[in-house]
């Protein structure tokens, strides 16, 4: 059965949460500890959009919580973003991965566009209940799936689009950039402070779209 068949009527985001966890749309729940919905402000201006929990957001069952978590909330401090106001979330809601050669580390997998299909009516749902303002994509998963397959986050990252052209009703803009474990994965070093600045550089234009009118373009 699918997403569709699980999304309650009424009842917000808890209901949604709620619900999801009920989700058989897709194989990936046989696997993982459990579903992990998205979290934050009900009435977020900005709802911030990975590919799927790692692994330890399937421990806690909440999104961002792991390294890629504690860097993302390091940035967003420093682009002037306060988390709390925000909504997370992911376009997969169960950790996909493979077994490391021992069997004891669980490395991530990409998820396949049949899974990202199944699990896109929950997307649309907390979108519809939250209507945030901005949507920010993180990594060329989340972003490709939004914005279509030709985009290419080394080349657009950071620059707004027009969220009604894309299919987002309700979203005044879209925007991607990397995806923080991207950069986690770099190690210390100058690329990383360089992948790094560029990341607070797009969260800081995401942040100046909250208050100010924006012109945003079309992805062709």
């Amino acid at each position: 059965m699918g997403a569709e068949s699980h999304l309650p009527e009424t009842g917000g985001l808890e209901a949604l949460r709620s619900a999801a966890r009920e989700c058989r749309g897709c194989p990936l729940y046989r696997r993982a500890n459990q579903t992990v919905f998205g979290s934050g402000d009900s009435a977020a201006w900005l709802m911030l959009v990975g590919e799927q929990p790692g692994d330890a957001e399937d421990k806690a069952g909440e999104p961002f919580v792991g390294p890629a978590g504690k860097l993302l909330d390091r940035a967003l401090g420093e682009a002037g973003i306060d988390r709390g106001g925000t909504y997370v979330t992911n376009m997969v809601k169960h950790f996909k991965y493979t077994r490391s050669e021992r069997g004891k580390r669980r490395i991530h997998e990409r998820p396949n566009r049949a899974e990202l299909t199944a699990c896109r009516p929950w997307l649309s749902a907390e979108l519809a209940a939250v209507r945030p303002r901005v949507l920010l994509a993180l990594g060329a998963t989340a972003a490709k799936s939004l914005l279509g397959r030709d985009f290419r986050v080394t080349i657009d990252a950071g620059v707004p689009f027009d969220a009604a052209y894309h299919g987002l009703a309700g979203v005044d803009t879209v925007l991607a950039t990397v995806h923080p474990s991207a950069i986690v994965r770099i190690g210390e070093g100058a690329e990383r402070t360089r992948r790094y600045r560029g990341f607070v550089a797009d969260l800081r234009t995401a942040a100046n779209l909250e208050s100010t009118p924006s012109r945003p373009r079309r992805l062709q």
